[in-house]
C-alpha cells in the first residue's frame, strides 16, 4: 500500500537577529491511507511548526515531504483564533466565503445553520471578544 504521507529528516530552523532556534529535527514518520495519527510532545517541541510546514503556512528548512497526491487539501485548528476583532461572529464566519466570491442567501443560511448546530447563533451579531476561548475556537 502507497504512504499518503512520507517524511524524512526534516528540520525547521528560525532566526532572529542573535540566534538561530532549532525548532524540529530530524522529524520522520509515514502515514498510510485509512491510518488515524496523533502528534503528542509537550510544549515547545515543534508539533504546530510540523503543521504549520505540512499545511504551507511556514516553509521547512531542510528534508522532505512527500504526499502521495498533489496540492493535498490539509486543515487544522491552530492554537490561538484568527478572528477579526471588528467583524461580528457572523462576519467572521463569512470571510472564507467572501473572498472566494460564494456569499450568497445560500450559503449564509448554511452558516446560520453551523452557527446554530454549534450553539453560537445567538452570538452571531456580536463580536470576538464577547466570547469564551472555546467559543472563539468553535468559529474558526
Amino acid at each position: 500500500m502507497e504512504p499518503i504521507l512520507k517524511i524524512k529528516n526534516l528540520k525547521k530552523n528560525y532566526h532572529d537577529m542573535k540566534d538561530e532556534i532549532m525548532a524540529i529535527e530530524n522529524v520522520e514518520f509515514t502515514v498510510y491511507p485509512h491510518e488515524f495519527i496523533s502528534i503528542v510532545g509537550p510544549s515547545g517541541c515543534g508539533k504546530s511548526t510540523l503543521l504549520s510546514i505540512l499545511s504551507g503556512l511556514d516553509q521547512k528548512s531542510d528534508g522532505t515531504i512527500t504526499f502521495q497526491q498533489q496540492n493535498p487539501k490539509i486543515g487544522y485548528m491552530l492554537q490561538k483564533d484568527s478572528l477579526f476583532p471588528w467583524r461580528t461572529i457572523f462576519e467572521n464566519c463569512c470571510i472564507g466565503l467572501e473572498l472566494n466570491h460564494n456569499l450568497n442567501d445560500e450559503t449564509k443560511e448554511r452558516v446560520n445553520r453551523l452557527l446554530k448546530t454549534y450553539g453560537l447563533i445567538e452570538f452571531k451579531d456580536k463580536y470576538p471578544d464577547s466570547l469564551s476561548g472555546g467559543m472563539r475556537q468553535r468559529v474558526v
